[in-house]
């Protein structure tokens, strides 16, 4: 199946929608995806890291790079990520989620929950 070109229009919504949904700098989420907490969250492919470990990995590419460097992967993968954090986030626990999986799921995907 083909994929669909998205217009420059798509491209700039699906950047804002990211970079609102992305809370955390390149250095914090690649400093993040070092620990055993981000290691101990999330459904694996089998190959011992979790799909949200391996996003993590690939939102800290998408920051890094030039906006005009971006293809249609980049913005298929961006898409998935403001889904993500949008469904994730509406499932919030109550009480304190400083130390909860929940969050640790959320900083995978470049969003602290407790960020202002």
């Amino acid at each position: 199946m083909a994929k669909q070109e998205l217009s420059d229009d798509e491209r700039r919504q699906v950047r804002h929608d990211f970079g609102e949904a992305v809370n955390m700098t390149p250095k914090e989420l690649e400093d993040w995806l070092g620990t055993e907490e981000s290691r101990s969250v999330g459904q694996s492919d089998g190959d011992g890291e979790s799909v949200g470990h391996a996003s993590g990995r690939r939102i800290v590419e998408i920051l890094r790079a030039k906006q005009s460097d971006l293809d249609d992967d980049d913005h298929a993968h961006m898409k998935k990520v403001v889904g993500y954090v949008h469904r994730h986030s509406a499932q919030r626990p109550q009480g304190d989620v400083t130390d909860t999986k929940w969050r640790y799921s959320l900083m995978n995907w470049g969003n602290d929950p407790l960020k202002g």
